[in-house]
């Protein structure tokens, strides 16, 4: 129970101690048989050894001896631990009992801040009597979760009967009032003010801020929204002397069904605790001061610069790169007969291309950070609007390569580009290749890539800039290698019939890659949605195909039909429904508090950061995780595979990878008893990593187990 009371009850303990000390008798200590674990040791203690003729009240505790290591939990535990329950309906002579919590630690578990008690604690209990000066038997049921890196429930029950008399125990009254003196106290007598608590729109993050006549020297806050609610290590900062406290705690899940007025627990040190309801302010106050950030010197740019670069160029062998691939053939290809003054042009402006893409795409994300958005790579492709644009673009190319239509321009301006060599033409339709290429790229991670987006992210401005420089040049490199030795295009056979066959190959790179397309778009929007886009770009091909060219209603009609994919999908907007699978693992649905519950239980969890978008997870999961022996240690029971899909925006799944310093998927991550905090792997997945940290995360050190 808390409440105003608190302290009042608090003070009638340190009271009572106080009074029983002066008159202290050789008798035994009240205490009832202690259950003994090997994690927690419990028992019933109590200031009385007898209960006097006008004893009204009993001052006793749930005292918990914990073995090293082990840790049992406050009222508010977070979102893995469990609040102790005691149930104390089968004692007699009992009319009200009021359990008091000491100020708790925090810990830190699996990633997760967690409120509790290590060592020794006694939990002070104010029991009202039925019947004054009569017998009292009380008898607890006790449940609480003790915790290492594994949890243990431990459920016992307590018996302590005190009889007439008035023998007391100096001992166990006087760790009672410790214990006591640690409740926080609270409203007026808390002597504090505050401006109140913020909580940001996307509830990521609450800010609140003290003002006490008292410094403080170094305080710790535990905030309280309601059950369900995981909470990050809070960012305190002090002002004016010490005696303004400001503090901002990130949200990492929460459960808005249950969210309360934020309750806050200020400590500092062992002797001063506080407790304060908050009320909601309508600005986030500011901070006393702002911290520097540390900036990183020449030789960590240089080496990022170089890892982005790398990560670029492999991003060109990735899988998601057929439509790249495609698109590049088909460039050098028409490029044969070219002279090389402008084949270099050429590639020069494709590889222009690649880096507007870069550079627009880092401004874009610069911008977002700023307002305090969530940023990653590749999060377009959550968009239903932006996988429409691109579904109708490549579905419109590959039946254009399939020769079903010619795109042609009115004759006047045919003749003005001829008069002009239509070199102009030339060089856009090539900077347009290199910008497309490169946005159908970002759906894919690479080795290094993950790295070098990590640190751009996670830094100024600055550092945005020179990563997506360099992961440009990287990406861009093919076309920048042909630009320097025009000559290799040359290598290449001479024009002929190949070229018709080269030409049906690669409308059918874009074919695949249209239809792969369709399969995010019933993702990331809905089976009904999906359909209707593919019928209005069907209806698109078909004007183009068979209207009567040039004229002017096929002019208005294509122009109609390119708009309404686009226009649809707005009105229809997003369903519930998500794209079909037959999926060989049981995977479960991702919960973070879920990953520390079953770890803290024994389990290893592999958890999976995918989306539909994502072709390098398509890859990782086609090549590693659905073959053995990867596939059978999946299944077989030893490992739980928890799988979190980022199709849509989600942003638990955007705090968790945030957390680990990431910003684009594939994320994979093992957990197990060996490996609380996790296994981070490789984008790309081996069979080998897999099942090295599967065994590293399961296996139990000798200490943890002691």
């Amino acid at each position: 129970m808390r409440g105003a009371n608190s302290l009042a009850m608090a003070g009638a303990v340190l009271g009572l101690s106080f009074v029983l000390s002066m008159f202290s008798s050789t008798v035994d200590a009240a205490q009832s048989e202690e259950f003994i674990s090997p994690p927690v040791n419990a028992s019933l203690i109590s200031a009385q050894d007898g209960i006097a003729p006008t004893t009204q009240t009993l001052s006793v505790g749930l005292a918990l001896k914990l073995s090293e290591g082990w840790k049992t939990y406050w009222r508010s535990p977070g979102e893995v631990g469990l609040a102790p329950q005691i149930d104390w309906t089968a004692s007699k002579n009992i009319a009200d009992v009021t359990f008091l919590w000491p100020a708790p630690e925090r810990f830190t578990a699996f990633g997760i801040e967690n409120f509790g008690y290590s060592d020794e604690v006694v939990f002070p209990v104010q029991i009202s009597l039925e019947r004054p000066g009569q017998p009292v038997e009380l008898k607890a049921n006790v449940q609480i979760l003790v915790c290492a890196d594994l949890c243990v429930p431990q459920e016992f029950d307590l018996f302590l009967s005190i009889p007439q008399g008035t023998g007391i125990d100096r001992a166990s009254a006087d760790s009672i009032a410790e214990f006591s003196a640690r409740v926080p106290v609270e409203g007026a007598d808390a002597n504090i003010t505050t401006s109140g608590s913020f909580l940001n729109a996307e509830l990521t993050e609450a800010t609140f801020e003290f003002t006490s006549p008292i410094p403080f020297d170094a305080p710790d806050i535990f905030v309280e929204l309601g059950d369900g609610t995981a909470l990050g290590k809070p960012d305190i900062r002090l002002g004016d002397q010490g005696r303004t406290l400001w503090a901002q705690v990130p949200i990492l899940t929460v459960n808005e069904a249950s969210l309360t007025v934020p309750t806050v627990t200020i400590t500092d040190g062992v002797q001063r605790a506080l407790t304060v309801v908050t009320d909601a302010a309508i600005v986030s106050p500011a901070p006393p001061f702002d911290r520097a950030r540390t900036s990183p010197d020449t030789f960590d740019l240089i080496s990022i610069a170089l890892i982005a670069f790398v990560g670029g160029l492999i991003l060109n062998i990735m899988p998601c790169v057929l439509p790249v691939l495609s698109i590049k053939l088909s460039s050098a290809v028409k490029s044969a007969s070219r002279p090389k003054a402008q084949i270099r042009a050429g590639f020069v402006a494709a590889a222009a291309g690649v880096m507007a893409f870069m550079w627009s795409l880092a401004a874009v994300l610069y911008v977002l950070q700023q307002f305090g958005l969530s940023v990653g790579w590749g999060i377009q492709f959550q968009s239903p609007v932006f996988v429409v644009l691109m579904f109708t673009l490549l579905s419109v190319f590959a039946a254009n390569l399939f020769g079903l239509f010619e795109f042609s321009l009115p004759s006047s301006l045919q003749t003005r580009l001829g008069n002009a060599g239509g070199h102009g033409a030339s060089l856009q339709a090539d900077f347009f290749t290199g910008t497309f290429g490169a946005v159908m790229a970002t759906p894919c991670s690479a080795p290094f890539l993950g790295s070098a987006i990590a640190f751009a992210l996670a830094g100024r401005g600055v550092d945005i800039a020179i990563v997506f420089t360099f992961l440009g040049l990287g990406l861009a490199s093919p076309y920048l290698l042909i630009a320097a030795a025009p000559q290799l295009v040359s290598a290449l056979p001479k024009p002929g019939r190949w070229m018709s066959v080269v030409k049906i190959i690669l409308a059918g790179l874009l074919l695949i890659t249209a239809l792969w397309l369709m399969f995010v778009l019933w993702g990331v929007a809905g089976a009904v949605q999906t359909v209707t886009v593919a019928l209005l770009v069907l209806a698109l091909i078909l004007m183009l195909t068979l209207g009567k060219r040039g004229s002017m209603f096929q002019m208005a009609s294509v122009a109609v039909l390119a708009v309404l994919p686009l226009v649809s999908i707005s009105i229809l907007g997003r369903a519930e429904t998500s794209a079909p699978s037959a999926e060989r693992i049981a995977w479960i649905a991702f919960d973070r508090g879920d990953i520390a519950r079953r770890v803290s239980q024994g389990e290893v969890v592999f958890v999976d950061v995918t989306a539909d978008w994502c072709l390098t997870c398509k890859a990782n999961k086609s090549l590693i995780l659905e073959r053995d022996p990867v596939l059978t240690s999946l299944q077989n029971g030893t490992v739980t595979p928890m799988q979190a899909d980022w199709t849509r925006p989600d942003d638990a799944i955007t705090r968790y990878l945030e957390n680990n310093n990431r910003y684009g998927i594939p994320f994979n991550a093992v957990y197990g008893p060996a490996a609380p905090d996790g296994i981070i792997l490789s984008e790309i997945l081996s069979t080998d990593s897999v099942l090295d940290a599967i065994a590293q995360a399961g296996t139990r050190r000798t200490a943890d187990t002691q």
